[in-house]
């Protein structure tokens, strides 16, 4: 498998080439077999992930999770939210005349 670990204290690990559903990789040392097909540039959980974990990306809090994730399971916008900005296109909500 191709992913990268920014940050020791990471709990997602950044992916450079695509995961098929099916397939299995080693993340610190265990077998996991992903789930779904992940795409390059997405995460996958390093561990399991419960509602409310904070997703650590380079070492810092990038969002919380949303839903539970598996070990390897796919962390993006379906199971994480920001805890920054509204949304993945930086618009805030409830802003008006703008």
């Amino acid at each position: 498998m191709s992913a990268i670990l920014l940050h020791p204290d990471d709990n997602v690990l950044v992916l450079s080439a695509p995961v098929h559903a099916g397939q299995a990789v080693t993340i610190d040392g265990q077998a996991v077999t992903v789930i779904s097909d992940v795409a390059v540039g997405h995460k996958l959980a390093r561990h399991a992930l419960a509602v409310g974990d904070k997703v650590l990306k380079y070492g810092a809090p990038i969002g919380s999770i949303t839903a539970p994730v598996a070990a390897g399971g796919h962390v993006h916008l379906h199971n994480m939210r920001s805890d920054y900005i509204a949304s993945h296109t930086r618009q805030a909500t409830g802003a008006k005349g703008s």
